[in-house]
């Protein structure tokens, strides 16, 4: 079964074909990076006027009009993510649909995530999942592809947010995650943050043993860098110490899940999984008996290889949409904000 997705959820506009849920055919993606630069963080007007100018020259790079009669089905991400932006790709797949007579399925931006590595490798069930992204910080109980349990989540910002708001703080660009992480190779964590003076983030108590929190450490960083002279010598040894900090606390809560359910299997997935310094503690872990997986670097942050390998799935289990079909901004079972009940 071939799969055109199209992902368009953010600030990435991409467009992939994918045969029965492994093999990428085709796959372009358009970043909106440098757009967004100047304002240290996506801007959501900006972002859907951008996926409006590309969606069409994207998609032409990967599928011709004649080449439609081998695609089975259209695969759009339907939410979560900025509501603009997934109408763009929403409505180009509903008129591809539509036009070729293909069926339509639509994929749960999380879900997609998830499934990343399974592109690249063959997973097992049941493991720990951990979406951790600029938008979302969750951990998941997995089944199978369509039985999981939500664990946990952040209770304010995401992992890969307090990221980009401590390098608008230090000055240092957007994204923020990719620059803190080039910058925390050359630095001392102890230098700045001193092992016996760690901040406990989000102790592990029974309501928070799964959950994350954020913004504390971001402002705690703020307010100490603030009563810093000559920060800029100091820029390697203060992302180095953020870093293990942030990184950390997903180590810990995953770890949590893994050890309380028996589970000797973590997969882990979305733009912070590019991360160097979680990429080495998670393979770290298999010396201690647990499997690994995690997709290439180019395949953690969005696009619509996951979407449209994600798609096989659902279709197979009947899952489809139709013109009807909207998008939706986040996911019902996280409030930001709140604690998962």
């Amino acid at each position: 079964m071939r799969i055109l997705g199209i992902e368009t959820s953010c600030d990435e506009t991409s467009v992939a074909l994918v045969e029965n849920g492994r093999t990428i055919l085709k796959e372009r993606t358009h970043s909106q990076v440098m757009v967004h630069k100047e304002f240290d963080g996506v801007v959501p007007e900006i972002a859907s006027r951008q996926h409006l100018v590309y969606i069409l020259s994207v998609l032409e790079e990967v599928i011709s009009p004649g080449q439609m009669t081998e695609v089975d089905a259209i695969a759009v991400t339907q939410g979560p993510g900025l509501i603009g932006s997934l109408l763009v790709g929403l409505g180009v797949a509903k008129a591809l649909a539509y036009s070729f007579q293909k069926p339509l399925v639509p994929v749960n931006h999380i879900e997609a995530h998830l499934y990343a590595p399974h592109l690249f490798a063959d997973i097992a069930f049941p493991y720990v999942g951990l979406v951790a992204s600029g938008g979302h910080t969750l951990l998941f109980l997995v089944r199978g592809f369509h039985d999981y349990e939500v664990l946990g989540s952040t209770i304010d910002d995401a992992v890969g947010e307090a990221f980009d708001k401590l390098a608008k703080v230090l000055h240092l660009g957007y994204p923020g995650g990719p620059i803190i992480d080039k910058l925390a190779q050359q630095g001392d964590p102890d230098a700045f943050l001193e092992f016996g003076k760690r901040p406990q983030l989000l102790p592990d108590t029974e309501r928070d043993r799964y959950n994350f929190s954020y913004s504390g450490l971001k402002t705690a960083f703020t307010y100490r860098i603030q009563h810093l002279d000559n920060v800029e010598s100091k820029l390697p040894n203060i992302c180095a110490a953020f870093q293990r900090e942030a990184i950390d606390l997903l180590l810990r809560k995953s770890w949590n899940a893994l050890e309380d359910h028996g589970i000797s299997r973590f997969v882990i997935s979305g733009g912070v999984s590019a991360n160097s310094y979680l990429r080495k503690q998670v393979q770290a872990w298999q010396k201690k008996g647990i499997e690994t997986f995690m997709a290439p670097l180019e395949y953690c942050g969005d696009n619509a290889a996951m979407v449209a390998g994600r798609a096989y799935h659902d279709a197979l289990k009947g899952k489809y949409g139709d013109l009807r079909t909207d998008a939706y901004s986040r996911l019902g079972f996280v409030r930001k904000g709140k604690r998962k009940v």
